[in-house]
């Protein structure tokens, strides 16, 4: 069934009214009519069934048939700091770690950043928000990640260490600790924040400065991933490691 996350005030009374864009692209792209079932969210970890009972141009409404407790979420919660890329390669790492089950984001501006202004951030942060939602929708997901505002670099290590868990930041020159080994030497924590670099990388200083703040550095082997490309390998592992990536019991 096709999944929507909607506003809590959609909902009520046993009934969901999804209006605008949603309304949309259920009438006029999936064609969907009266009598057929979606799935409606409205992130609070809840999933409900619906049966559409009207599907006008901009407005559709239905019956909620059944909720159900949302099973897409992760146990460990993976927050990303992502440093901003070029073109849309921050756009693929948005995509594609909140298909994988990244709970939050938070764009972080570095030395090597190639950033116009905050400013030029600030206006793509609601198309950002879709690209999470429209992903959220199609892998299952039962709550959308959150995307903060950016932050400078020491802002965002102040901003995690604030948070709690455990922090990596992987980098090319760490030769003894790899992120295997150390997922395997404790429990995991129930939350892990996960900072990556921009193209080229972190600075030495910057590397330092993470350290001090009780960061810690590790190795994601011998071969150099690209920028949109290593935290997604480091989610991956993170909750391959967790067993998150096991299928759901029947």
């Amino acid at each position: 069934m096709h999944r929507f996350f909607v506003s809590p005030n959609a909902i009520g009374r046993g009934r969901v009214l999804i209006q605008g864009q949603q309304a949309h692209h259920i009438r006029n792209v999936l064609r969907m009519t009266p009598g057929e079932h979606i799935i409606v969210l409205d992130d609070s970890g809840w999933e409900m069934e619906v049966e559409l009972t009207e599907v006008e141009p901009y407005q559709i409404s239905g019956n909620i048939i059944r909720r159900m407790l949302a099973r897409g979420e992760p146990r460990v919660k993976v927050s990303l700091y992502q440093a901003m890329l070029k073109g849309d390669r921050f756009e693929f790492a948005l995509q594609k770690g909140t298909e994988l089950g990244i709970v939050e984001f938070v764009p972080i501006i570095t030395s090597r950043c190639v950033v116009a202004n905050l400013d030029d951030i600030r206006r793509k942060h609601e198309r950002w928000e879709r690209i999470i939602r429209e992903a959220a929708e199609q892998s299952r997901r039962g709550r959308l990640p959150i995307l903060e505002p950016a932050a400078m670099f020491q802002q965002a290590l102040e901003r995690a260490r604030d948070a709690g868990g455990l922090t990596l930041l992987p980098w090319e020159d760490e030769t003894r600790t790899s992120l295997k080994r150390l997922l395997s030497s404790a429990p995991l924590p129930f939350s892990i924040n996960l900072f990556i670099g921009p193209e080229g990388g972190f600075t030495e200083d910057e590397v330092r400065m993470a350290q001090a703040y009780g960061v810690r550095t590790i190795s994601l082997g011998p071969r150099i991933l690209r920028a949109e490309t290593a935290g997604i390998v480091a989610a991956a592992a993170i909750l391959y490691e967790a067993g998150d990536l096991e299928p759901l019991p029947a």
